[in-house]
């Protein structure tokens, strides 16, 4: 009886502690969005809940770009013996529904068509083609919407989406690792000699799973030349970002990983170059600051987000430039006594600290 008392009192406390049940059903829309980090780029991440007097009877999220979007899957979800509840019933969702013909129909037309009676939303669609219309498509059938409820959640959840329709450029993460003492490497000339390891077995685990979370991932010349990087998924389970290298004059060994046509990769270059299969080589300007070239060039592909591995030139630029997002650094125990590359010099607002193997990993903000 104590057990289960306790239990009871944890689950009101946690009940309690939402302002409401609106709150809680968002919640459960957030966790089912997330779900579909890997695959839904460049659309947004959304899960959909349907309430019928305080009882979930139906639930979805969207899967994978060009597939069905969540309020779709979660009414599909609806049994058949429930479909007449829809509506007397409540429809969550963390995204403004859609309310034009894409890959797939306009979902405020579905919601109108299944009689739904009230729809809550997490935050309106900053997509130019969306942006307050299927809300108001909703409230003119008559609908009552409701807006804003965990907002922050939401706008942190597709803050890559937001970034890539509002900034109209990717969603920029900086990584790197470094000593105890700040130095990302040793300072090495020769392809020979191998990159100093900061990052532990499971702390490069946690980085190859943040690459299939993201659509692109970008490294110098000098990084590629020195460390002759795969910059694939090896460590974890997921699809490979797309490859990105600066190469200005063509000067990459052919039989370098990243020229191995083994997954899609763009090689930023000044030279002419015909492409292989999957490899593109597309000329850029260099007399003028390449950052900018960069993000666009990856914009008009719909390449939502990029993570930046280095080296120290690269990660400084995009600092300087005021061209990033967020930030990961990873700070580990080894000790160069000042001797080696130092880190770049960054200002951010630190958001989270997580602690692995002694190796600790900062993300911040720009401040």
């Amino acid at each position: 009886m104590i057990v289960l008392f306790v239990f009871f009192r944890k689950i009101s406390t946690f009940v309690s502690a939402m302002t409401n049940l609106d709150e809680l059903y968002m919640t459960r829309c957030l966790q089912l969005a997330s779900n579909g980090i890997s695959d839904t780029a460049p659309n947004p991440m959304v899960g959909c809940v349907i309430v019928h007097n305080d009882k979930i009877i139906g639930e979805g999220y969207h899967k994978r770009c060009g597939e069905s979007h969540a309020e779709v899957n979660a009414i599909g979800s609806v049994k058949a013996a429930d479909i007449p509840l829809l509506p007397e019933s409540t429809l969550y969702v963390n995204l403004e529904p859609c309310s034009h013909y894409g890959k797939t129909p306009p979902c405020a037309q579905l919601i109108i068509a299944k009689k739904i009676r009230k729809v809550v939303v997490g935050m309106s669609d900053p997509n130019e083609q969306v942006n307050g219309r299927g809300i108001q498509q909703l409230r003119d059938a008559g609908i009552e919407v409701m807006v804003g409820v965990l907002e922050q959640q939401c706008r942190d959840l597709n803050r890559r989406f937001i970034v890539f329709q509002t900034r109209k450029r990717p969603y920029v993460i900086l990584k790197w690792a470094q000593t105890a003492d700040g130095m990302i490497d040793m300072i090495r000339t020769d392809v020979s000699v191998p990159p100093l390891r900061i990052s532990s077995d499971f702390t490069k685990k946690i980085n190859h799973k943040l690459r299939t979370e993201e659509a692109a991932i970008l490294v110098g010349t000098r990084t590629a030349m020195l460390d002759n990087p795969h910059l694939t998924v090896t460590k974890w389970f997921g699809r490979n970002p797309e490859r990105l290298c600066i190469d200005r004059n063509l000067k990459l060994p052919t039989n370098y990983h990243l020229l191995d046509d083994s997954t899609s990769t763009i090689i930023f270059t000044e030279k002419q170059k015909d492409n292989f299969t999957q490899t593109e080589f597309v000329q850029i300007d260099f007399t003028r600051n390449i950052v900018p070239q960069i993000l666009e060039v990856l914009y008009q592909r719909q390449l939502t987000s990029v993570i930046v591995e280095g080296g120290l030139q690269l990660l400084q630029a995009f600092i300087d430039s005021g061209l990033w997002d967020e930030c990961h650094i990873e700070t580990g125990v080894l000790r160069l006594n000042g001797d080696g590359v130092k880190a770049p010099n960054i200002k951010m607002r630190v958001t989270d600290v997580q602690i692995y193997d002694n190796q600790k990993i900062e993300t911040g903000i720009p401040l």
